[in-house]
């Protein structure tokens, strides 16, 4: 009977043990219940929201857990999770504008709001760059690095500008910039491919086959690149005054960067920073058309309706592209220099 007793009380106990065990299980643990988070968003003084702005999270007090670094997505947002809670101190920062520091404590539990911080443009910073050199010393380093611009490391990506504030290039620069284009073998290269597609395809049938097809198709290609280069991207936009490069926006939402890519098929930024008609690119596109005249087959040669009409769907071609350098090439491009929309 002493025994029967002594083996329920056990068992009892053994019930009662795993209960409690399960029970620990099941509840959520300590650090669960009082984790945190901190969010914001960033935005430039003209209240765009900035993609890219580089956020540091650090704790206050001798156990502090190491700092934690974001950068603000596509809609300006930044989100810290899993915080414990304590003081601690947000410092905002990006190229071209003054960092911004906010201090809390964040209590168990709570979602702290930072709010919507807008980074003020560091002016002071700009004026000293400027004043320490002139402007087409600056614009020839911020060349040199356009020129590194390569997709996939292989391909050259020269006309586009990642840097929001770039210095305007001299007229010599724009020269310098659609040469280098020119002679990149990269050039050569896609050039000679392209011929071999038209010849195999037996395009522009008066130039004929062997050898010599292959030769003047080879230079009808080429000749289309140089001119179209040379007058778009040099001789007009030295005589307009117009920047032939394309500005990387990298900000906002996506239906604004999408609304900027088309916009500047038609229009560009003028060497005095404003936003004008892009009157070099349809005047390069026009007597580029113009020229090919001369060297293609007779049957082949447009008249003059066609060549407008070629220049309009070459400005549709043209929003095409800028939109694939907005969302696609920056990210195929590798080594890329940071600029305004990344960290400093």
């Amino acid at each position: 009977m002493v025994l029967d007793r002594a083996c329920l009380t056990l068992i009892g106990a053994l019930f009662a043990f795993a209960a409690c065990a399960w029970a620990q299980e099941g509840a959520p643990s300590p650090d669960a219940a009082i984790s945190g988070s901190i969010h914001g968003v960033v935005t430039s003084p003209d209240g765009t929201v900035y993609e890219g702005a580089r956020i540091v999270l650090e704790w206050s007090g001798a156990a502090a857990p190491p700092a934690e670094t974001q950068q603000t997505d596509s809609d300006g947002a930044f989100t810290f999770t899993d915080l414990k809670p304590g003081a601690f101190k947000l410092t905002i920062s990006a190229h071209g504008f003054s960092a911004q520091t906010i201090r809390g404590v964040l209590q168990a539990g709570e979602a702290f709001d930072a709010h919507t911080i807008t980074l003020p443009v560091a002016a002071a910073a700009s004026e000293v760059r400027v004043s320490a050199e002139p402007q087409a010393e600056i614009a020839q380093e911020q060349l040199h690095l356009e020129e590194q611009q390569r997709v996939l490391g292989v391909f050259p990506n020269f006309y586009v500008s990642y840097d929001p504030h770039a210095v305007p290039l001299t007229a010599r620069q724009k020269y310098q910039l659609a040469w280098k284009t020119e002679i990149d073998p990269i050039t050569w290269a896609m050039t000679g491919a392209i011929a071999g597609l038209e010849q195999a395809a037996n395009t522009f049938p008066a130039y004929g086959q062997g050898a010599g097809g292959y030769g003047l198709r080879f230079g009808a290609n080429y000749a289309d690149g140089f001119f179209g280069n040379e007058l778009g991207g040099a001789v007009f936009p030295a005589l307009f005054k117009q920047d032939p490069r394309y500005f990387y926006k990298g900000t906002g939402t996506i239906r604004s960067r999408v609304m900027y890519a088309i916009a500047n098929a038609v229009i560009c930024k003028g060497d005095n920073g404003h936003w004008q008609f892009n009157y070099s690119a349809f005047a390069g596109s026009l007597a580029a058309g113009g020229i090919a005249n001369f060297y293609y087959p007779a049957s082949d040669r447009g008249s003059a309706s066609l060549l407008f009409e070629t220049t309009a769907i070459g400005a549709g071609e043209g929003a095409v592209q800028n939109l694939i350098q907005e969302f696609v090439i920056r990210k195929l491009t590798p080594k890329l220099p940071h600029y305004g929309t990344g960290t400093p």
